[in-house]
């Protein structure tokens, strides 16, 4: 065999190898001189595809195999192999693409993680004003139009007052003159703050009692003996004849659960030992007009009227409009019972209960237009009180002086006067003082039982309100006003009382 033909030879055995012996080579080959293979004519073709006893995966790995003898009596042998030349262009073409792609999605992956900040400081403002506009929606914080309304009402009150009194003074009225300008100024913001949000609505009110207390300046300064004067806020003081008055009412706000909470109680809390002290509390009863379960705290007057800084706490057993807070504690019907309570207002807990003798519940002598409120807690210059009926009474009003701390009964008084006729009622230096409904805008404190004395009366002292029922009443001696619940809204009114002659 020649040489060259034996390289062949082993260079197709070992490919044959490396394809996974796809082609089996057979028996060796004879060694003779002969330059033919065997059972291979001269000249003949040889093909590597064998019908049988040979892999039919041969004729995949070569395409044709062809060997001859020239003239010289040299074999020759023609192998044809398939392109198995590296494509080393289309690999570069392959990565060059693969990091243009990488560069494109690392900036795009970029992008999408800007977006991704973006959102998240989209979704935190957007849940943030969700938050606003629940409260707007649920708590009805925005002042409504009938808010401004009444600032219209009391500034056109204080621009007639202005007018009397530069017709009353003979002399200079400089005074006055100025105090006109400034009402016709604050006639001018009221009206662009219809426009502006609450906020500012507090600002206008501030400014409103400024002028207030200089038209009453003025209207000491002219030297009449007026008989109708509010006395200082002296704690516990009782030196006057008696309630003979009360000033329009003014409008805090809406109450903080909305329009639906039409039925409830607020006042200031007095205490004794602080009498200064700032404790205001708002206690809405549910829908129904009968379960007390949520009240709010606040320690000032801008905090509740703007809706910050309360402390919200929760009971589940209060019944009807009657609650009444003196000493930080709140003292209300228990539900469905003749049961009164001591609650602590620190703790939120009862610290006392104590059945009231004799005291009809659950509606059997209610006030007039208020159902639920048979048990009515007040408080005085002297203390707490309970005002209710009997059905020994028929039901009559009955007085009784409490102990705060064991809500025991300390003395009882018995009136005259039917209690559901009556629409509310309040104490104030141990007189009870009752109102009745005298139409839509109107109520009248009509009646009164002074226990000082037993002696007992008919009033007609015009009480004005914004909405038709009037709720509760709630007195505070330190600043001699009443702290009114109206359909929901929030009102307080000064007290006038006649002055003892010195």
């Amino acid at each position: 065999m020649k040489p060259g033909l034996s390289f062949l030879l082993a260079l197709l055995f070992f490919l044959g190898q490396a394809a996974g012996d796809l082609w089996d080579v057979g028996p060796p080959l004879p060694s003779s001189s002969s330059s033919s293979f065997p059972g291979v004519d001269s000249g003949s073709s040889y093909s590597s595809s064998r019908s049988s006893g040979g892999r039919g995966s041969v004729s995949q790995l070569f395409s044709n195999v062809t060997g001859f003898v020239d003239d010289r009596g040299t074999c020759q042998c023609s192998v044809s192999l398939p392109d198995t030349t590296f494509p080393v262009d289309r690999v570069e073409r392959l990565e060059f693409t693969a990091h243009a792609l990488s560069e494109k999605f690392e900036k795009e992956l970029s992008k999408v993680k800007e977006y991704v900040q973006l959102i998240s400081v989209y979704e935190k403002k957007l849940l943030n004003l969700t938050v606003r506009i629940e409260i707007m929606e649920k708590d009805i914080i925005s002042y409504t139009e009938l808010d401004f309304e009444l600032i219209k009402v009391e500034v056109k009150e204080m621009e007639k007052l202005v007018i009397q009194l530069k017709e009353s003074f003979g002399g200079s009225s400089e005074i006055v003159d100025q105090l006109e300008v400034e009402i016709r100024n604050m006639t001018l913001l009221v009206e662009q703050l219809e426009t502006l949000d609450k906020n500012n609505v507090l600002a206008i009110r501030k400014e409103i009692v400024a002028l207030k207390n200089k038209l009453k300046e003025c209207e000491a300064s002219k030297g009449e003996n007026a008989p109708l004067v509010r006395p200082s806020p002296t704690p516990g003081s009782c030196g006057h004849g008696g309630v003979v008055n009360i000033s329009k009412p003014s409008v805090v706000q809406l109450n903080w659960r909305g329009f639906s909470y039409k039925y409830g109680a607020w006042g200031r809390d007095h205490s004794s030992q602080h009498p200064n002290k700032e404790l205001y509390w708002v206690a809405p009863l549910n829908t129904d007009g009968r379960l007390l379960e949520y009240y709010r705290l606040y320690n000032t007057i801008d905090d509740l009227l703007l809706y910050i800084n309360a402390r919200e706490l929760r009971i589940t057993y209060g019944q009807g409009s009657g609650t009444a807070v003196y000493n930080n504690n709140m003292y209300v019907n228990l539900y469905n019972t003749r049961n009164i309570a001591r609650i602590n207002l620190t703790t939120n807990r009862i610290a006392v209960t104590q059945t009231l003798p004799d005291a009809a519940y659950n509606n059997r002598f209610s006030y007039a237009n208020v159902a639920w409120q048979d048990i009515d807690f007040a408080v005085d210059e002297n203390g707490l009180w309970v005002i209710y009926s009997t059905e020994a009474s028929t039901g009559n009003m009955v007085i009784s002086k409490l102990n705060d701390t064991t809500l025991e009964v300390l003395n009882t008084w018995y009136t005259k006067q039917y209690k559901p006729s009556a629409s509310n009622a309040f104490m104030v230096c141990g007189v009870l003082y009752a109102t009745r409904t005298l139409n839509t805008k109107a109520e009248e404190i009509f009646y009164y039982y002074d226990t000082n004395t037993g002696k007992e009366g008919k009033l007609d002292i015009v009480m004005w309100k914004m909405q038709e029922k009037v709720q509760s009443i709630n007195y505070n001696p330190f600043d001699r006003k009443l702290y009114v619940y109206n359909d929901g809204y929030l009102l307080n009114y000064d007290l006038f009382v006649l002055q003892k002659p010195q």
